[in-house]
């Protein structure tokens, strides 16, 4: 009898990014849900649903939450959260360093689960090309990118 497999994707998170999908959730549970019931009652006050602008708007705004709510949920039932490496070699939560051949400039980055990517703050998802390149790579190593723009090289400056 072959054997079924977990079509469960597993999220990799660091402990600060469960903490941060708990306390959305948290949030959403209970002041989300709260201020959309009051919008609810308010806009039903006033009269007439099928040309009230205010209770459609509150209904979608409590269909996303409750969307949301159920995306979190799910997300949660299948978090790793990754870790701490005593090994030195790049892992999710670590803090690289990275510099690119040719360029003089130094790039600091946080490898991240896709779930808390943030470019704007310089968190990289494990499963983006840079971040899935230097997984498991340590100090001083360097590493070649495939990525959409093209092939890249880094070299590893730092890994905390």
């Amino acid at each position: 009898m072959a054997k079924t497999e977990d079509k469960t994707k597993r999220i990799l998170l660091t402990a600060a990014g469960l903490q941060k999908l708990q306390d959305e959730l948290e949030t959403l549970k209970t002041k989300g849900r709260r201020d959309v019931a009051s919008r609810l009652k308010t806009a039903i006050e006033f009269g007439d649903l099928s040309e009230n602008a205010e209770y459609d708007e509150a209904k979608n705004q409590q269909a996303f939450i409750e969307g949301r709510i159920a995306e979190l949920e799910s997300q949660l039932k299948s978090v790793e959260v990754v870790e701490e490496s005593k090994t030195g070699a790049i892992q999710i939560g670590s803090e690289v360093t990275l510099k690119m051949k040719g360029d003089k400039e130094e790039h600091k980055y946080t490898i991240v689960g896709f779930t808390e990517s943030d470019s704007l703050v310089h968190k990289i998802s494990n499963e983006s090309p840079v971040g899935a390149a230097i997984l498991g790579k340590k100090k001083g190593e360097k590493v070649k990118v495939e990525a959409p723009g093209g092939d890249f090289e880094y070299e590893i400056l730092a890994v905390k």
